[in-house]
């Protein structure tokens, strides 16, 4: 058995907020199995590893032999949650809601222990609530807490529409804790409101409260230390910052190395498996200059791709890296962006002239039909190859006095 107070160090380890942390402790040294709950409203079918913060913090207690319920939230999907929206959220079909709910679990399990996973849907209960019950359960939580929400209270504001369904959200979300009879229930700091208020209507129906833990909003790759702290928009697809958990290992592991030598901290306290002592060891060997940051993020560049794929692929990832020149890459590599115009891509020779690896759009066409160009570690022989807009390449001129830059298209 694992002790307390290691489990606590563990699953505490990158929490924002915790309500209420002696709970938690107590119902740990109870022996009890907790019973933890996260739920997830299946909008959208593609996963990044800013998603999977949450999943890490379930697989945690999943190792120390707790349950994890992974609520999929068909029901409350189809209302929609309004956190951190300055209007209505707009409405899924049932249909919608499903397709992504199966693509959702397939990339969720790649984290998650498929045997100790518990899966259900909120429908289950939520769709046999009476006319009569959800009166009850809307009798239960006022309106002046529900405008107490950043998203409503602005809205109420500036005389935005709220509608009624909206409210109900919130408490439909809190009910699923009143049935599973919950322990714990984990979500992102966004969720914080709506977690607080499962925590609020537990007693109201004569249940234990639950203990709420939020996990971070992962930023993407391209986010900096300014001032001691992280800051950069928060991994998403449209920002084109983020590592998606289904791309090719090659191109993940680029992505992780492309991430600031000082933010990659945040990403392995957040992702890595590594414990606390060990990567505060990391840390001091880089601090004392007998390891290199480059060195720290490949090992866990190879964690993350290992994880979500396997070893021997994280190997391949890895040799097809330094194999882009010989003796791997620079420590440090320029970033530049050149622009597409109204065009969909760049022929390769003009995008290299506009990153300045090129005297001319001619010659670069030129060094590219030579053989000297190199696009994310293959080699291109085509002057007519195009670099896609809004996409981010490794790009090597020459062999010998090799020129590399991070190219992306805008």
């Amino acid at each position: 058995m694992i002790s307390v107070d290691r489990q606590l160090e563990t699953l505490c380890r990158g929490i924002v907020d915790l309500h209420v942390r002696a709970e938690l402790e107590d119902r740990l040294r109870s022996g009890k199995r907790l019973r933890v709950k996260v739920g997830f409203d299946p909008t959208r079918p593609d996963l990044h590893l800013g998603h999977t913060v949450l999943m890490q913090k379930m697989r945690q207690f999943q190792d120390f032999g707790h349950e994890v319920v992974f609520v999929v939230g068909d029901f409350t999907a189809m209302v929609g949650d309004p956190t951190g929206r300055n209007e209505l959220r707009p409405r899924l079909t049932r249909e919608e809601v499903l397709a992504a709910a199966q693509t959702y679990q397939d990339q969720a399990f790649k984290v998650l222990d498929r045997d100790k996973t518990v899966v259900r849907y909120n429908s289950e209960w939520l769709g046999k609530l009476t006319p009569h019950e959800m009166i009850e359960l809307g009798a239960k939580y006022t309106v002046a807490r529900m405008l107490e929400r950043d998203d409503f209270s602005k809205r109420y504001q500036e005389n935005r529409p709220i509608f009624v369904h909206e409210f109900f959200y919130p408490l439909l979300q809190a009910y699923d804790s009143v049935e599973l009879e919950n322990d714990v229930e984990i979500g992102g700091t966004d969720q914080l409101f709506n977690l607080l208020v499962g925590r609020d209507l537990m007693p109201r129906y004569g249940k234990l409260a639950q203990i709420v833990m939020t996990t971070p909003i992962l930023e993407g790759t391209d986010a900096r230390l300014e001032g001691g702290k992280v800051v950069g928009a928060k991994m998403s697809k449209s920002s084109n910052n983020y590592v998606g958990i289904n791309e090719p290992p090659f191109e993940m592991l680029q992505k992780l190395m492309l991430v600031d030598d000082q933010v990659v901290w945040r990403f392995m306290d957040l992702l890595s498996a590594r414990s606390n002592d060990e990567i505060a060891a990391l840390r001091a060997e880089v601090v004392a200059g007998t390891r290199g940051v480059v060195d720290v993020k490949e090992a866990f560049a190879k964690e993350i791709v290992a994880r979500f794929h396997c070893e021997a692929d994280a190997e391949a990832a890895i040799a097809r890296r330094k194999s882009v020149a010989a003796g791997g890459l620079p420590d440090r590599i320029d970033e530049v962006t050149v622009d597409a115009g109204a065009g969909v891509g760049l022929f390769l020779g003009k995008a290299i002239f506009l990153a300045g690896l090129a005297a001319s759009a001619s010659e670069g066409a030129r060094l590219v039909k030579g053989g000297a160009v190199h696009v994310d570690g293959e080699p291109i022989k085509n002057d007519k190859h195009e670099l896609a807009k809004g996409q981010r390449y490794l790009v090597r001129v020459g062999s010998k006095n090799r020129q590399f830059k991070y190219v992306t298209v805008g």
